[in-house]
């Protein structure tokens, strides 16, 4: 299982927030470059790089972080925020990412996701399943739809997706544990998805039990940011793994 951690930013500077809720950001002074520098030095080998001001306008925005952290580490950075036409994609890669996670989009033009996953290439192009009780959300998890979890994934899982990001935006930014048996119940209805568990982890007990359920990537931030996972211990569990 690949160790994913989270990097969001609001106005160029690392941010976290509780089920998506802009209004209580909480900011952290550490530079995202410096940061990133961290996790590559204790093994990391993907970043997940979430431009918040990006998700929240419609285009991406951070675009310079991006391309700061890909030209300081040897960091994989999986870029997401606002990505939603071709010139958005062409520019994220552009700067550097190796990997597009992309949901609005996916719920407002889901043939145009489609032909992305088909062009760019399976490995490259994430879907964002986020959910508020079994519902996706969508415009920065601030307006709710009547779209079924297993139906929005099962729609693209049948047109060639590879692999889903899935959060349970109620415990986003909380620590109250991830949602183990949706995971559970989303490999076995989807055996062929490689499904990144995004939300709510609290510790490394929490990683190791997503490993044991056989997820592909667990992406964890608030639980370093707070202390409660440390550097050593995600290099530990890689090393061991």
């Amino acid at each position: 299982m690949q160790l994913i951690p989270s990097i969001s930013i609001i106005k160029g500077k690392i941010n976290r927030l509780q089920k998506g809720d802009y209004s209580k950001p909480a900011a952290y002074k550490e530079n995202p470059v410096d940061l990133a520098r961290k996790f590559e030095e204790h093994g990391i080998e993907v970043l997940h790089l979430i431009d918040l001001d990006g998700a929240r306008e419609g285009w991406p925005i951070n675009y310079h972080i991006l391309e700061a952290i890909v030209g300081h580490t040897n960091l994989k950075v999986d870029f997401a925020g606002g990505i939603n036409t071709d010139g958005d994609v062409s520019k994220a890669f552009e700067y550097g990412a190796s990997y597009l996670t992309i949901g609005r989009l996916a719920i407002n033009k889901p043939d145009l996701f489609v032909s992305w996953v088909i062009s760019y290439g399976r490995e490259c192009i994430t879907l964002s399943a986020d959910a508020r009780n079994r519902k996706i959300a969508t415009e920065a998890w601030q307006q709710d739809t009547d779209i079924d979890l297993f139906d929005h994934i099962g729609y693209f899982y049948d047109r060639g997706l590879k692999y889903a990001k899935v959060t349970d935006i109620e415990r986003d930014g909380m620590m109250q544990g991830p949602p183990f048996e949706l995971y559970e119940e989303i490999i076995r209805t989807f055996p062929d998805l490689q499904v990144l568990a995004s939300g709510g982890v609290r510790n490394m007990d929490d990683i190791k039990k997503l490993a044991d359920l056989g997820v592909f990537a667990t992406i964890f931030g608030k639980a370093y940011y707070e202390g409660k996972i440390k550097l050593k211990e995600l290099e530990a569990f890689l090393a061991q793994a």
